[in-house]
């Protein structure tokens, strides 16, 4: 058994999953080699377990263009009823319209399919069934081996990508869902016929080398989120909350790590009391997070944020929206507090209502904790896609 892992970028800063996901499957004595599309840029790759799967991992693009033509070249002179086939299958397998990724994919599965065979690679499995998933199906359908992938969030149920959905639970030998949620949504946009196929694998956090939470009596009371700067992470929203609050209570300090195409604005609309600290790396969230008193998640939409099981593994409590997979994961009083999605008004009570009463968040901050340990240690995640990943061909 020789399984492929393809990511349209890894290592991603936000994707640092995947690779607690690889390195245990490994650990089980699975053989498995990282692809990506594209590589991270390097500001992207921080700490030194990024720093190794980069070293490792093999990159698409950019790609040589002379490698690409003999690939080409070479398979279709191998199998060249397979090779059209392939270029019949990128050419279906796309929305509406006129459009030139079709043929951007076949030309980038060819060249995948080349390396996968050199490596006499057995099952390619994607995460996220986005275009990076079309590459693999392709890529599988050329090589004739077994082809899976995971599915995430909204986006990949949302516009184009949920209209091929069902195309691709066709092809694919078996697809983990991270949530429940996940999987309905599945559901509602294919065949029935498919949904066997589905099953329920959680992302999880390495609980043993999670670290511990720094206890210190200060009067400031610290408020973290970690999330891209983004439209659909609400953060603009998050901010309308956290001044609202800071009004009743000075004593809050707002910050908020990660990047994305929403800084400008967001810059523009900073109360006092609220940093962006930009991207960091995995040591730094860490060290964030372990001195920080309260966790908050502000998204419009999700999958089922690993963030939020890591703020829980280490007895942040926590404090995010009901939507999608988190409820899950968050049971609203008792592991956590959830707040409709952008009733800023109920965000910025339930801001205060946890910096007002300290018991609370010890309350909340154990259950919490108890409720990582009990589904989503990376031990116990990987077992449901274990058992489909570990079979004899």
């Amino acid at each position: 058994m020789r399984i492929a892992y393809l990511v349209s970028q890894y290592p991603a800063p936000s994707h640092t999953f995947i690779r607690r996901e690889v390195e245990e499957l490994r650990n089980r004595g699975l053989d498995i080699q990282t692809f990506s599309i594209r590589s991270p840029l390097k500001a992207e790759v921080i700490s030194d377990s990024d720093h190794r799967e980069h070293k490792n991992t093999w990159y698409l693009l950019p790609a040589s263009p002379l490698l690409l033509i003999w690939a080409h070249f070479v398979s279709l002179i191998l199998h060249p009823i397979r090779y059209f086939k392939t270029l019949k299958l990128a050419f279906k397998h796309s929305t509406p319209g006129i459009s030139l990724h079709p043929l951007f994919y076949f030309v980038e599965a060819i060249y995948l399919a080349a390396e996968l065979k050199q490596r006499k690679i057995t099952h390619l499995h994607n995460h996220f069934a986005q275009a990076g998933a079309i590459v693999g199906l392709l890529a599988s359908r050329y090589l004739d081996i077994k082809w899976s992938f995971t599915v995430h969030g909204t986006s990949e149920f949302d516009g184009a990508a949920g209209s091929l959905l069902n195309d691709k639970l066709a092809a694919a030998d078996f697809v983990p869902c991270v949530s429940y949620f996940g999987r309905a949504q599945v559901m509602r946009l294919v065949n029935p016929n498919h949904w066997s196929k589905l099953f329920i694998s959680r992302c999880g956090v390495d609980l043993e080398n999670m670290p511990q939470r720094i206890e210190d009596n200060h009067d400031t009371i610290r408020i973290l989120c970690i999330a891209r700067l983004s439209p659909e992470k609400g953060i603009l929203g998050l901010i309308e909350a956290f001044d609202k609050a800071l009004k009743q209570n000075p004593n809050l300090e707002l910050r908020i790590i990660g990047e994305g195409s929403d800084r400008p604005i967001i810059e523009q609309k900073l109360p006092k009391n609220c940093q962006l600290l930009g991207r960091a790396s995995e040591t730094e969230v860490f060290k964030q997070l372990t001195s920080t008193d309260i966790f908050v998640i502000s998204s419009f939409m999700e999958g089922l944020p690993v963030v939020l099981m890591e703020a829980l593994a280490i007895k942040v409590p926590v404090i995010a929206p009901c939507v999608a997979g988190i409820p899950e994961l968050v049971t609203d009083g008792k592991s956590g507090l959830l707040f409709s999605p952008s009733n800023w008004e109920q965000l910025s009570e339930r801001i205060l209502q946890l910096s007002n009463d300290k018991e609370l968040r010890n309350n909340l901050a154990t259950e919490g904790q108890r409720r990582v340990e009990t589904e989503f240690d990376i031990k116990r995640a990987v077992e449901p896609l274990l058992l489909k990943l570990n079979y004899e061909p």
